[in-house]
């Protein structure tokens, strides 16, 4: 066991004038330090390619995960899959990207763009193996880890952005290399990178992709802890325990909601400085300021406009640029859970707010609750460690 993590975010985009994506992405998480990513770039486009990219992801993601060697993933594929009857092939092209321990890398490579390995935000040529199965070659590589050590897998559709149009011969391996190394900063996530890549490749093309694309990125980076409290608890006798246990754990501290906020500082025995209202979004409340307390916000309505991002983060990112900039508390808390967190510890209080909903309507109806549940759901599919505890 160590403090080290795998931050996995991938994004794609469809061909031009197609309704499913040809490409993808199986991510197969097995404990809390080992995973298995493959990229899967089916024949063509369109229905058939998203079928057999899907088929091809799923069965070697289980098939590596239970231990099986890549032959025997790619004897199984030739097998299960039907033949094209043009191309005479069976199967899709794939990467794999197996994270042991977070210590180790074994990459897998059949006729996809070689994988991107950045360390320390600039490229570095790793060794590779050639092994022929059933007359395809497969390219294998074992890399030891480096904390921070970033992979970047992509489908042919990234090299081949702009040919014919803003370029001649496409955007080649090279030139995506130079560009990652342009943007890269330690802080951005595995998701963050991704997206940037591709929306350059969605520029390239001119808004209209001529192959499906898909960036997957894979990053090894340290557990860092975070924690929010929202609302107080049923019981007004459990504030301390709620709030000793809360500012016990090690991280970030968010407090959401005026009356959690208002216990918190008196728990803290700190004034609560409400100021000026500064309203940076006019339709998301002020923050406040306690000392000992890393982020103030209002509750339901903050929180509702983090879960509005946290879909779109899911999604196709294209909020991304709403709050990654701006400084209410929305988008603070959003900074924090998606692009730092790692773990997200939810403190959560069962007291009923008149203000939000009937007190005679059971627990499930209740908005708060139903926020948490969902943002929780949210992360958890972002790769974050969740615990949510209820008082």
């Amino acid at each position: 066991m160590n403090d080290l993590c795998t931050d996995v975010g991938y994004v794609s985009v469809n061909k031009f004038g197609e309704q499913l994506c040809g490409d993808h992405v199986e991510v197969v998480v097995q404990g809390d330090n080992s995973t298995v990513v493959v990229l899967a770039d089916g024949l063509g486009s369109g229905v058939k390619a998203s079928i057999l990219s899907t088929l091809t992801a799923k069965i070697i993601s289980t098939m590596m995960a239970n231990g099986l060697s890549v032959r025997d993933c790619v004897t199984t594929i030739a097998s299960t899959l039907p033949i094209c009857k043009i191309r005479q092939v069976a199967y899709s092209t794939f990467t794999i990207i197996q994270i042991a321990d977070n210590m180790e890398a074994e990459i897998i490579q059949y006729d996809n763009p070689h994988v991107i390995l950045l360390r320390k935000g600039k490229n570095m040529d790793y060794p590779k193996t050639l092994e022929i199965i059933d007359n395809k070659t497969i390219y294998k590589s074992n890399i030891k880890l480096d904390e921070e050590d970033t992979f970047v897998a992509v489908s042919d559709g990234a090299i081949h952005a702009g040919v014919g149009t803003s370029l001649n011969f496409g955007w080649q391996r090279e030139d995506i290399i130079k560009y990652l190394e342009n943007i890269y900063e330690p802080s951005l996530t595995a998701k963050t990178l991704s997206s940037m890549l591709l929306n350059e490749c969605y520029s390239l093309y001119g808004g209209k992709p001529g192959d499906d694309t898909t960036v997957c990125t894979v990053k090894i980076r340290q557990r860092k802890p975070v924690n929010l409290l929202i609302g107080p608890p049923a019981d007004p006798k459990d504030v301390r325990k709620m709030m000793s246990l809360f500012f016990s754990k090690e991280g970030k501290h968010i407090v959401c909601g005026g009356t959690t906020s208002t216990l918190a500082a008196e728990f803290l025995k700190k004034p609560l400085e409400v100021g000026i209202p500064k309203y940076i979004d006019p339709d998301i409340p002020p923050t406040a300021k306690i000392e000992g307390v890393d982020l103030v916000t209002e509750g339901i309505i903050t929180i509702n406009r983090v879960l509005e991002y946290a879909k779109d983060y899911l999604k196709e990112n294209r909020k991304y640029t709403d709050w990654i900039y701006k400084e209410d508390g929305a988008s603070l808390i959003a900074k924090t859970l998606f692009e730092e967190a790692t773990d997200i510890n939810f403190y959560v209080g069962k007291a009923i707010n008149p203000a939000y909903q009937n007190p005679d309507l059971p627990i499930g109806f209740n908005i708060k609750m139903r926020l948490v549940e969902e943002l929780s759901l949210c992360l958890k599919e972002m790769g974050k460690r969740i615990k949510v505890s209820y008082f």
